[in-house]
């Protein structure tokens, strides 16, 4: 099954992939919201052209296990999703996935100009992937 793992944010929205196994999450693209852009039908138009069976969406937990105003947005999109769509859309915990990926590039010796583009699709294979591990290994997976 392929699943569609979604780092949101406000002007940008990284998207990872999964092989058709549902096994290993791939950084698949960073695509920019522009001034009335719909993130809910960007999101579920690369859904339908990947081929994405589910779709996952990271959900800002802080550290201390709380949802914040960043979470509540992040509920209302998810809410948004689900309407809009009758593929299966869960959220998994997306703490610390951005710092971790923009680590790992700059160990990578990516610069930062080069990390800029390309930190919010490597953040979403994180979720994807910390979510596949999940459901594989029989866990709750959101």
């Amino acid at each position: 099954m392929r699943v569609l793992g979604v780092d949101a944010g406000e002007r940008r929205i990284g998207l990872a992939l999964s092989d058709a196994s549902g096994l290993i999450a791939s950084p698949l693209e960073v695509v920019a919201v522009r001034e009335g852009d719909d993130p809910a039908a960007l999101v579920l138009e690369r859904a339908q052209t990947s081929g994405a069976e589910c779709i996952v969406v990271g959900m800002p937990i802080d550290l201390r296990g709380e949802e914040g105003v960043a979470a509540q947005r992040m509920a209302a999109f998810v809410e948004r999703l689900r309407a809009a769509t009758e593929l299966p859309v869960e959220v998994s915990d997306e703490r610390m996935t951005s710092a971790v990926a923009a680590r790992s590039m700059q160990e990578a010796g990516l610069t930062e100009r080069d990390r800029r583009g390309q930190v919010d699709k490597v953040a979403a294979a994180l979720i994807l992937q910390a979510w596949l591990d999940r459901r594989r290994a029989g866990g709750e997976a959101s």
